[in-house]
Order: C-alpha cells, then structure tokens, then sequence
C-alpha cells in the first residue's frame, strides 16, 4: 500500500512513521527547504505521552525535554504575582509531563525514522504540492520539485496545518473553516546569556493586560520567547507595510525591561499567526483525510496541541494499516473520525472558553486570574483548572 503525507509537521511526522512500520511505502513532502527551527514550548501529557510510550517515541522526546519547576507570572518590575508548581501542574495535567520546544518535538519524531522505518519513508524537504485530485485507482499529487513530478497513492493524508493546502483544494476555502480567536501568537529563539542565566528552569510570563509575553532559558544561553495580543480583527488588524518584527515591537514596547531587551533581538520574520481553531462537518473524502491542525485545530489555548498531534496521527496508523482494498481505505478514514472527533471537539471547547480568560481585559480580569492561579491547591479549584488543561475533569 501507498500513502502521500503532506506536512512534515509532529502529526504528519508520525503517522508517516506508522505507516512505514505496518509496511506502506510512504512520500512524506514538506514545503520548507529543511525542518522548522521556530516554534514555541508544548506541554506534552494524557494521551500525547500514552502514545508516544505505546508507539517508542516517548524516549526520544524525553532526550530533548526541560526541566521546568515553575510557572511563574511577574509584573513590570519583574517581582511574582502568582505561580504554579510543575509538578502540580503535572498532578493536574493527569501526570506525566514533558516540555519540549516545538522543533525538538519534530525532530525527535524524524529521528524515530531510524528506529523501525526509514526504508519504507521518504522525506522530502522543498517540496511544495501544486495540485491534487482523485482518479478511480487512488489519488494524485503534483509536486513540481520532484524528479517525478507526480506521485500516485491510495491514501492522501494532509497534515499540512492551519493554513493547508490539501484541505483548500479537497474541501474547500480557509475562510470556510478558520474560526479566528481575537489575538494573534508570535515566537523566536535569541542567545541572550544573562536573560537565560535569570529564567533559568522557570517558565515566566508577564502579567499584563492585552498582551502576554513567556520566556524560558534553553541550552545554549538561548532564550525562547512567546509573544501573544490581540487581535480583533483575526488576521488583518496590523499595518500592512510591518513586518512581523517591527509589529511586535510596537505591541509589546514598555511592557518589562526583559521584553524591551528580547525586541531588540528579535529577528525580522518570526513565528507571527493568527490564533485561531479549524472546525469542519467531515474531515475525510473519497481515499483523502485531514488529520492535526489542518482539520482539528484547538488552537495554543487549549495547550494540547502536540498532545492531540501524537495521539491522532498513531490512531490513524492503526485503524489504516491494515487496510488493503478501495473499500477497506475508505472504512478506516470513515472509522478514524468517528472516533477521534470526539475528542478533538472536546478540546477545542476548552481553546474557546480559555480565550475569554487567556489575555485579561482589564484589571478586574487579572486579579481573578491571579486568585484562581493561586487557589490551585484548593480540592474542587484544583479540578476546573485541571479541565482548563487537559480539556475534562481531573480524575
């Protein structure tokens, strides 16, 4: 059997693995020249880490986690206004936890290739799709930067993202499916030793009204920074002549003398994207189906992106492996919505109630978002944070 991934991304990263283990030959085409180096920190925990253990990925992920003992918000002077404990944060999160930069995450599921499939999937960097369509035997992909020039399959997956390619031409336009959340999320990673040497083993965030900015200390003497504001508008409030630079300058200017000194690092094309979830009636047609953020995006709210990445892509690695016959393709792609909707939808409503919390309003807002924070130690408290999490009650 064959199959065509589009995005090299975690859920098109490991899905291609999956498949390359129960025997299929699979093209896994990636649009940028090599893999991503920007992206932000994820929590990975529930059933991200479950699949991982089941699939031996979980190792590999751990090789490249870090250490974090605290969440911790801090005002413009840099003094604690509230914190959580990870490893409560972990208790909450259901218990085990690991935080990884989003690039290390796909590059610990590249390396996975070497384990058990990497002469059953080959990866393809700079290859931009062009077009794809049906025919009776299978699907198609035009790809005008292979030798090829087009590759036949009997399964399309597109794990492509929130801007995917696969789903506009199978499904229909964005704008039919991207459900904007009001801000905007930006990241980028600069050397900064003294920066580093001060957050080191927290995760800080400021606790400002409007906009938030994160830092963490990475190997190195590297910083990662996590930049979020709003957006109204979801994609088009901004100065159409700004770079993503000069924007996040403008919005974040003033907040801390920490964030000032990130501005000034930062590069001229960061990470900069709407927050916003996909939500669509059907995430599979005829021998193609969506899988990650490019049919279930629960949006960095919801803090399980990865999570639901790993999981979803390992599911639909067992229900169609075993498939071998027209009607057995398209069985499996039916089976694997019915069952994993549920839980991406589940997900999703958490993204939507954590947005009218995430960037406080007005004073009023941050000074409830601090009493919760530190209430987490309360029985029942504990639990609604817990749902904020993880996207159900704590167990």
């Amino acid at each position: 059997m064959k199959a065509v991934v589009v995005g090299a991304g975690i859920a098109g990263l490991v899905a291609a693995r999956q498949l390359g283990v129960a025997g299929w030959e699979v093209e896994l085409l990636e649009k940028s020249a090599a893999p991503r180096s920007d992206g932000y920190m994820m929590d990975l925990f529930g059933p991200g880490i479950e699949a991982a253990e089941r699939i031996g990925l979980y190792s590999r992920l751990a090789e490249r986690a870090y250490r974090v003992e605290a969440f911790e918000y801090v005002d413009a002077a840099g003094r604690p206004t509230s914190s959580l404990d990870y490893d409560q944060f972990a208790r909450l999160a259901g218990g085990k936890v690991l935080s990884l930069l989003r690039p290390d995450m796909e590059r610990a599921a590249l390396d996975a290739f070497d384990d058990v499939a990497s002469d059953r999937v080959r990866v393809h960097y700079g290859a931009p799709i062009s077009q794809v369509w049906s025919e009776d035997d299978g699907v198609r992909v035009a790809v005008d930067d292979l030798p090829q020039g087009t590759l036949a399959a009997d399964v399309l997956i597109g794990a492509d993202g929130l801007h995917s390619k696969v789903r506009s031409q199978v499904f229909g336009p964005e704008e039919d499916y991207l459900r904007p959340l009001g801000m905007r999320a930006a990241a980028f990673i600069v050397p900064e030793p003294l920066l580093n040497a001060r957050f080191r083993n927290r995760f800080v965030l400021t606790d400002s009204i409007d906009r938030l900015a994160g830092f963490y200390s990475l190997r190195a003497n590297e910083v990662a920074a996590f930049m979020v504001y709003r957006d109204a508008i979801g994609a088009t409030s901004h100065l159409p002549s700004e770079t993503p630079q000069e924007r996040l300058r403008r919005e974040f200017a003033g907040l801390s003398h920490e964030v000032d000194r990130l501005l000034e690092l930062c590069p001229e094309h960061p990470y900069d994207d709407v927050v916003a979830q996909i939500r669509m009636p059907v995430w599979q047609k005829q021998r193609t189906v969506l899988i990650g953020d490019a049919c279930g995006a629960v949006s960095l709210l919801a803090g399980q992106g990865g999570s639901l990445a790993i999981a979803g892509a390992a599911l639909l690695g067992d229900i169609l492996a075993p498939a071998a016959s027209p009607e057995g393709f398209s069985s499996a792609l039916t089976e694997f919505e019915r069952r994993w909707r549920p839980v991406v939808e589940v997900a999703q409503a958490a993204g939507r109630r954590a947005a009218s919390s995430f960037l406080p309003a007005n004073r009023a807002q941050r000074l409830l978002r601090r009493w919760i924070i530190r209430a987490t130690h309360v029985p029942g408290i504990d639990r609604l944070v817990a749902k904020q999490i993880a996207g159900r009650a704590a167990k």
